[in-house]
């Protein structure tokens, strides 16, 4: 498997004026040249709202750029690409369907792990205006996802990301999306590998915890 690191791109938050201001890190500008990937961020990058983006699980969001010819077509807009999502990195040659959480990469100098699913928000809507953008993000499960960063170092947009370990090849990051997303009453099947998938070491403990209360919830509404 042949993956290649497209595009890198960093940006620091802003404030959107209009009628509710609101302050965001989603804008963030291309970057030639290495750069230095640290524990919690690109050099140059940082997110806005800290209680629930960044952290070491969420050093580097990533997006497939296989996707953006789809989004084109569906969206009727042409110019969607690289930074359309809020990502830091755009890959080629990998999808949601090929990421498995745990997967090892070494990129440029650094080495990284796919930590979790990228879970679509709110200020992605608003960034374009589509109040049903997230929606359609979660239902495609075109979402994306995170790297947690094992080994500092310099990354380098045309670089190959080299797989070199794959513990969990059965958690794909489109599984871990279904098992997530997936509502009731098929959502009340999926307790146990929800259970099994909430216990995998490599996935980020809170999306984890997300997965324990829906399959106490499935159960309960099974149960009633």
């Amino acid at each position: 498997m042949s993956v290649v690191l497209s595009s890198v791109r960093v940006g620091q938050p802003r404030t959107v004026a209009g009628a509710t201001p609101w302050v965001t890190g989603f804008f963030k500008d291309r970057v030639s040249g290495p750069v230095r990937l640290s524990r919690e961020n690109l050099a140059g990058d940082r997110q806005a709202d800290l209680r629930v983006h960044g952290g070491p699980d969420k050093a580097v969001c990533v997006y497939s750029a296989d996707h953006y010819p789809a989004w084109r077509r569906e969206l009727g807009i042409e110019d969607c690409g690289p930074g359309w999502f809020g990502e830091n990195f755009s890959v080629e040659g990998q999808t949601e369907t090929t990421a498995c959480i745990g997967d090892v990469y070494r990129a440029g100098s650094a080495l990284v792990q796919i930590s979790q699913p990228r879970g679509p928000c709110w200020k992605l809507a608003r960034r374009w205006g589509r109040p049903e953008f997230v929606q359609l993000v979660t239902d495609s499960r075109r979402t994306g996802w995170y790297l947690r960063v094992i080994e500092e170092g310099d990354v380098t947009a045309g670089e190959s990301l080299v797989l070199t370990e794959r513990p969990y090849s059965q958690w794909t990051v489109a599984r871990v999306n279904d098992l997530t997303y997936t509502r009731r009453p098929a959502a009340s099947r999926l307790g146990g590998e929800r259970l099994e998938l909430a216990a995998c070491p490599a996935l980020a403990d809170r999306w984890g915890a997300g997965l324990v209360r829906k399959a106490a919830e499935a159960d309960s509404a099974q149960s009633a």
